[in-house]
């Protein structure tokens, strides 16, 4: 039988070879919000990995949202001219579609790297005043987030189509909004971050509205071709929190604006979290949503087995399977997987070789 995992996928208007995507993962490596050195040597390997489509780490669309002081940005001159270097010299060698995450961190911005400990950072340690839907801290951190007023939340609005038109300009062909994890438009969705008394708080509409506002600003910035869509947290975990009831009726919201796709996963908003670790423990949340609408949905989450990401497509509980740190683990996992499916996969030249004996139809 031919392996579903191994099918193509149009996702808007972009053809993709299979149904294997690279998650973002941020990388910690940027300076001032520039590309370094290291997102060319990451985004490069990966770009041969196989995979049918890259998207680019969680991006900053102005300094305030970036999570760490070394976190990527795309918010200035300088920023696009850092990633338009790095992708230069990806695109020479690869012709993977690349896309890109836009985010804002909100209160949980201003932190440390992780491999440093992960916390807050003071004012007097490079850290800033971070922003939120309401001034509710996150964690133990020790300064609480200011409440965005109107100006701001326009500001950043404005901003997510600022840097959109950066990532269309980049040649970027895909772009996911960060609505997960418990960021920005995240704290925005979640009764427990947003204790707002005005059009942006209390009711699901209403916390609904930055996030499909964005999406409405971010949709006008860019070519119709160009999927955009969102990165969502199922649930928060934690009980009266977001859940996913709530996820549903935000992806059909989005679905009624001609969103291109909803990719799921979860947690992140609370330190009071209970998540049940294991194989699969999200794609229920990517069932519900492609249930529940036309949405392309997109699996992520502990996907770690070629037989495990085929059944998760072949039985239409996502269309598409993310990896992150396990493409980081195994970056020759889509070679692997097809090689285990009797699928074919690219390889650049360089590599034709080593295609092993027993797999002579692997590099197709």
């Amino acid at each position: 039988m031919t392996s579903q995992l191994f099918t193509p996928y149009k996702l808007g208007g972009l053809e993709l070879a299979s149904r294997i995507v690279i998650a973002p993962m941020c990388q910690y490596s940027a300076e001032d919000g520039r590309a370094t050195d290291w997102h060319t040597i990451h985004l490069g390997h990966l770009a041969l990995s196989g995979a049918a489509l890259m998207f680019i780490e969680a991006t900053a669309v102005e300094p305030e949202g970036r999570i760490s002081p070394l976190d990527l940005g795309l918010w200035s001159d300088e920023t696009e001219a850092a990633l338009a270097r790095t992708l230069t010299a990806v695109r020479a060698h690869s012709d993977m579609p690349i896309g890109i995450q836009l985010g804002h961190a909100g209160r949980k911005a201003s932190v440390a790297a992780p491999w440093t400990g992960g916390g807050q950072l003071g004012l007097d340690q490079g850290g800033w005043q971070t922003l939120a839907p309401s001034a509710i801290p996150f964690g133990d951190h020790p300064r609480a987030p200011l409440a965005l007023d109107l100006a701001g939340i326009a500001r950043i609005r404005e901003n997510f189509a600022g840097s959109a038109k950066r990532a269309v300009r980049l040649g970027l062909q895909a772009i996911e909004l960060h609505a997960a994890h418990g960021y920005l438009l995240h704290q925005f969705l979640s009764p427990l971050s947003n204790q707002r008394e005005d059009a942006y708080g209390g009711s699901l509409e209403n916390r609904m509205r930055l996030p499909l506002e964005v999406y409405d600003a971010v949709r006008a910035a860019v070519p119709a071709e160009i999927p955009v869509g969102f990165r969502v947290s199922g649930t928060d975990w934690v009980p009266g929190g977001w859940d996913v009831e709530q996820t549903v009726a935000f992806a059909r919201a989005v679905e009624a604006r001609g969103g291109s796709f909803m990719h799921v996963s979860s947690g992140g908003l609370s330190a009071k979290q209970a998540i049940p670790l294991g194989p699969n423990y999200q794609v229920p949340f990517a069932r519900a949503v492609k249930q529940a609408t036309n949405l392309p949905s997109i699996a992520v989450g502990l996907i770690t087995e070629p037989d495990q990401a085929e059944a998760i497509v072949g039985t239409g509980d996502a269309d598409l399977v993310a990896l992150a740190r396990g493409i980081l683990y195994d970056p020759r996992w889509p070679w692997h997987a097809a090689a285990h499916l009797g699928a074919s996969v690219k390889a650049p030249n360089q590599y034709l070789r080593s295609q092993p004996r027993q797999f002579r139809n692997l590099f197709g």
